[in-house]
Parts: structure tokens; C-alpha cells; sequence
């Protein structure tokens, strides 16, 4: 019987502002906190409120023969609580329903995986801490940012005691193969592996609202005839979408709730289908083969690279840069730089700064930058601040006696010129490459 597995991505970055080099070691706010407060503030209003209460009300309508997954990030979380309480409220009352499985992700929305093991380790252990505390549940599947994955990853999260993990459906792993049954890894025989329906999920995600589209408008009951088609052929359709699916990138002019709202009947009008959760689905099928994929992947629409994060030596050195000071903020006692650290690693700010993606920006996700260059340089000249606080919470804990920690303060507003002096030389090193 097959079934249908919808997986929302709930994700919000915290947007750097504009950081020059006459802010390092006069000020370390590196967060534009109007504008993160703006923007979170439109999506609960379009998206979050309103698409909640929807998926209320089809749980309640339907019972558990509705189900789907949210995989929601860290700093999303963060600004519910900041910003937005009523919101994350909102997700409560779905985990209550019991309709909802909540996946695993690293808290910051980070690449870390790609760059630091430990830093991995200690970003995912965080927010499956943080999902069991809000939510009331352990995830057991992982979902990576950007749905990045490889061989690797599959035999991480086993020896982490995870049961499933989500990726992209690409052809050149799959070759003449279907995504349309449940793999497993070729490393991690423990792991169930669900593949990202691409067709299906760019139907909703991204060709909804496009007049131009042969298919446009997309009804409910055409949609579930599509699926009704894989009937004998399928397992499982794993259809995986950025929640701003919902009242951004597809308006409420669109149709897109009415679409939704339809959905269920129209699908579980075939007797034969269902909805499930990664984890139901792991539970209820078995692999039908392996699947090998040596070199990252993810779900970008062209490629399925990693191009769009690291595809320009701006991203490259960035990333670089950032990942060499990971062991030397762990072994200083300063939760507000580790917390700035942490969020510096979210992938949103290399995607910034991006030539690849210049020009195409999704409208619900924009660069708030002008261009890529301007995006790193502030990223770059707040990780030379980053840096100079880190240089003084070491110096704290040296000249502190043995058996007393050291106290460092979070946000340094000065510092002594020879920090100040490195600071600037390094932005302006940054500024010539640049130039």
C-alpha cells in the first residue's frame, strides 16, 4: 500500500547587519535585530499561524490517517521565543495532536558535518535535547541542513542511534532506480534511507503559482491522481518542501491552502494510500537495496551539489576561516561566544555570499545584503571581532589562578590596540581581496 510522506523544513536565520571594520572591538552586536524581528514577525503571519491552525484542523478531521514531519532548526526555535511565542505555541498544540513527528537537525542550520566531527556531534546532541524538552519526543530521524548527505553522515547518525535520515532523490545516484521506495545506506545496514521525490515536491514547492506552468493551476484532486499513478510501482512518496511553501512562496491568493485543506480526502480517496511519518515508514517497510553515495549531495535545484554554499573561494575561505577556531571557543567558558559562534555557522550566511545564486534568490528567503562581496566582508569582519574576543577570554583564563575559572564577558565593547590593530589589519586584507 503506498504511502505519503510530507516533511516540512522549518528554518530561520539570524541576519548579520552590516559590520565594518570601525565596529571590531567597539561593539560585537553583529545581529540586525530589526530586521530578523520584521521578517520573522511577516512569515508568522503568512505562513506559520495560519498554516498551523489549517493542519489543526485536518488532524482533527482526519485522526492519524493524517500525518506528516517537520524538521524544525534552532534558530528558528530561538526566535520563536524572541519574537514570536504564539508560534511556537502553535507547534505545541500540533505535537499534541500525535500527528506529528519532529525530526532531528544540527541546532544552528550549520555544514558542520563537512568541517568539524565535534562540533557536529555536539550541535545535533543539542537539539535533540532541545525537540525532547519542547516537544516531548526523541527524534530518531535526522533530516541535515540543506538535506547534505553522503556515505559518511548515514554511518554517523547510526553509531548516534538514529533509524532514518532524509536526502535528495538525485538521478545520478539513483541511475535507472526509482526514489519511490525505501534504500538504505551501503554502510549503514541499521538506517533506513528515504529519497526526496523531486518532481513531486518542486509540484507544490515551486511550480504551484507559476501561471506559465502547462499544469497550472495544480488542484488537489490532480495532484493525488499523480500519486494515485505510482499505485504498483511504489512504496513510498517522499515529498520534502521549505514550510514557506505556505503563504510566501505560494500566496494565499495562490490557493495554496485551499489546496492543503483538500489534500487529504483527495489522496485517501484511493483506498490503497496513505499518509506516514519517516519513522512509521522505516518501521513498516523493508529496504529494497542500497545506495552509494561516496560524494556529498543535497536537495539544490541545480546539481544537487554543494556549489551554492561553497561554490566560490569567498564561500571556501569564509567557511575556512570560521571551522580553524571551532576547538580553541570550545575550551573557553563564554556561552555568548559560543553562541555567536554557533550561529555564524548557520548555512544561510555562505549562501549570502554566493555569485552562483546572485540573481536567483527565492523571494521568501532574499539576500539582505546588496551583493555577495558586501556579505563577506561584514561576515568576514565579524569573525575578526569574533576572533578578538576569543584572543581576550584566552588571555582571562591564563592570568587566572590554577583552580578558578575564568569569567569573560560576552559582548567585549573595547579592546587593547594590539587586539584592535590585528583586527583591522585583517579586515583590511579582506577588503583587498575584495578588490
Amino acid at each position: 500500500m503506498p504511502t505519503l510522506c510530507l516533511c516540512y523544513a522549518v528554518h530561520e536565520p539570524y541576519r548579520l547587519r552590516r559590520y565594518t571594520v570601525f565596529d571590531m572591538g567597539q561593539n560585537s552586536m553583529y545581529e540586525d535585530d530589526d530586521h530578523n524581528c520584521d521578517a520573522l514577525l511577516h512569515v508568522a503571519r503568512t505562513c506559520y499561524l495560519p498554516m498551523n491552525e489549517l493542519l489543526l484542523r485536518l488532524f482533527r478531521r482526519y485522526g492519524k490517517a493524517f500525518r506528516l514531519a517537520f524538521s524544525i532548526s534552532g534558530t528558528a526555535l530561538d526566535q520563536f521565543e524572541q519574537y514570536a511565542p504564539e508560534v511556537l505555541d502553535s507547534f505545541k498544540a500540533l505535537a499534541d495532536s500525535g500527528c506529528v513527528e519532529f525530526l532531528a537537525e544540527t541546532a544552528p542550520h550549520s555544514l558542520a558535518f563537512l568541517y568539524s566531527r565535534e562540533e557536529f556531534d555536539l550541535q545535533v546532541k543539542a537539539h535533540c535535547r532541545r525537540i525532547k524538552s519542547l516537544f516531548g519526543v526523541k527524534p530518531v530521524t535526522f533530516r541535515n541542513t540543506e538535506l547534505v548527505y553522503n556515505n559518511d553522515l548515514a554511518a554517523a547518525l547510526q553509531d548516534m542511534g538514529f533509524k532514518a535520515v532524509l536526502a535528495e532523490g538525485a538521478d545520478h545516484v539513483l541511475g535507472w532506480r526509482s526514489p519511490n521506495w525505501l534504500y538504505r545506506p551501503v554502510n549503514a545496514e541499521k538506517i533506513g534511507l528515504l529519497l526526496r521525490n523531486s518532481s513531486l515536491s518542486a509540484d507544490i514547492g515551486a511550480r504551484f503559482s507559476q501561471q506559465s506552468w502547462d499544469q497550472w493551476p495544480l488542484t488537489a484532486e490532480k495532484y493525488a491522481a499523480w500519486c494515485h499513478s505510482f499505485a504498483g510501482e511504489s512504496e513510498v512518496l517522499n515529498i520534502f518542501n521549505d514550510y514557506h511553501s505556505f503563504g510566501l512562496r505560494n500566496t494565499a491568493s495562490s490557493g495554496i491552502f485551499d489546496f492543503m485543506e483538500a489534500l487529504p480526502a483527495a489522496v485517501l480517496a484511493h483506498k490503497d494510500f496513505s499518509f506516514s511519518t519517516p519513522a512509521e515508514v522505516v518501521k513498516k517497510l523493508r529496504p529494497v537495496g542500497e545506495v552509494d553515495v561516496p560524494q556529498f549531495m543535497s536537495w539544490d535545484d541545480e546539481g544537487a551539489d554543494l556549489t551554492a554554499w561553497l561554490g566560490n573561494d569567498m564561500q571556501k575561505d569564509a567557511i575556512h576561516a570560521l571551522y580553524a577556531l571551532a576547538s580553541r571557543v570550545r575550551k573557553v567558558d563564554d556561552p555568548a561566544l559560543h553562541r555567536d559562534f554557533e550561529r555564524l555557522q548557520t548555512s544561510d550566511h555562505f549562501h549570502y555570499i554566493s555569485t552562483k545564486w546572485f540573481a536567483n534568490f527565492v523571494p521568501d528567503r532574499p539576500n539582505p545584503f546588496q551583493s555577495p562581496y558586501d556579505a563577506y566582508i561584514a561576515f568576514m569582519n565579524v569573525l575578526a571581532d569574533l576572533e578578538m574576543r576569543l584572543n581576550a577570554a584566552e588571555e582571562a583564563h591564563r592570568s587566572q589562578p590554577r583552580g578558578r575559572k575564568a569569567q569573560t564577558s560576552g559582548t567585549r565593547k573595547t579592546g587593547g590596540s594590539g587586539d584592535t590593530k590585528a583586527g583591522t589589519d585583517r579586515a583590511s586584507a579582506t577588503s583587498r581581496k575584495k578588490a
